[in-house]
């Protein structure tokens, strides 16, 4: 999508005329403001120079109340003029004709039933979606058209559209993966506290496996010296391999522009000690050294393999760990090669 129209004051001289916005004196939803938009077009390239395995994308929302203080697509948000910080927690564009134009666009001549990931830029099972209910829209036309797809979320409410899930998974190759970076409840309260807690994350990996649908974890991110000690990334693994998923991926820590700003000041709260070793750590950009990312990754899959989790079969399990691609925005840094999935 494009926001045009944009000179004047207020919501409709940043989206356009036909922009609704909406509040909600529901505790869930208290201080967050809704933009409902009609996108133009919903299957979205990704940019050229992406090493992402897969080319499309559908993303219902912009902004999401998970509020993870480390979200990349934080960045998108300033294309649309709205605050990285706060904003993005609060301030959600929801594409509220997502369903009526993924099915129209599936069912184009110049559709070639190539793969779609969703979950890539914000996760489509945020809190949002509980009350505007595009997923089972988006799902359904998906099944209708055979067409294969992968899903990545934080979010518990991807159960609601189980049988919608095994339903596709009868006609296309779907692939589910659940993020879970780490088990500590005293982080996850204060990094991701719009999100839902680990555990109940790990639940929805133990209901999906119950109910025939393999589901991977990607364990991301793995936050330097806060979540990353042999002991914090045992206690994980060991988690993630109880629930039955079927891989483990790492990803560590990357602080594009946009999140690194909102992340350290985040950091000089919190652990304001901890701001001088990361300044050193990502001295040279976005992510941390290799040296860290591949001690993490050989780390993890010791333990992966210690408690017997597989790797993924191929093609299954796409999603990449916190790397997406934004539908209309710049084309993204050069990832590391050696973030592939397992």
């Amino acid at each position: 999508m494009r926001w045009e129209n944009l000179s004047g004051d207020g919501p409709a001289a940043l989206f356009g005329t036909d922009v609704v916005t909406r509040t909600f004196d529901t505790p869930e939803f208290r201080g967050v403001t809704f933009h409902e938009v009609r996108a133009r077009s919903i299957v979205n390239r990704v940019p050229g120079a992406s090493r992402m395995p897969f080319e499309w994308t559908v993303n219902p929302y912009r902004g999401c109340t998970h509020a993870c203080v480390y979200c990349f697509a934080r960045k998108t948000h300033s294309y649309l003029d709205l605050d990285t910080g706060t904003g993005f927690d609060s301030q959600i564009v929801v594409k509220v004709n997502a369903p009526e134009l993924l099915r129209r666009e599936l069912g184009a001549r110049r559709w070639r039933g190539e793969h779609i990931a969703m979950g890539t830029n914000v996760d489509c099972y945020q809190r949002a979606e509980g009350r505007y209910g595009l997923m089972p829209g988006i799902l359904t036309a998906l099944r209708d058209y055979a067409n294969p797809f992968s899903l990545l979320t934080k979010g518990t409410l991807i159960l609601r559209d189980l049988e919608l899930l095994r339903s596709a998974a009868a006609v296309a190759d779907v692939g589910v993966s659940v993020s879970v970076g780490f088990t500590d409840e005293d982080l996850w309260r204060t990094v991701e506290p719009g999100a839902p807690a680990p555990e109940r994350r790990l639940d929805v990996v133990r209901t999906l496996a119950e109910h025939g649908i393999p589901c991977g974890v990607l364990m991301a991110p793995v936050i330097p010296f806060l979540g990353d000690t042999p002991a914090q990334l045992r206690t994980t693994v060991r988690a993630v391999a109880a629930a039955g998923a079927t891989s483990v991926t790492p990803l560590t820590l990357h602080l594009r522009p946009g999140a690194r700003e909102w992340f350290l000041q985040w950091l000089g709260t919190h652990h304001p000690r901890l701001v001088r070793h990361y300044e050193a750590l990502y001295a040279d950009g976005a992510y941390a050294p290799k040296w860290y990312q591949r001690r993490i990754t050989r780390q993890v899959h010791e333990l992966a393999a210690e408690y017997g989790i597989g790797p993924s079969a191929p093609g299954a399990h796409r999603l990449p760990p916190g790397h997406a691609e934004e539908d209309d925005g710049p084309p993204p840094e050069p990832r590391p090669t050696q973030l592939t999935l397992l």
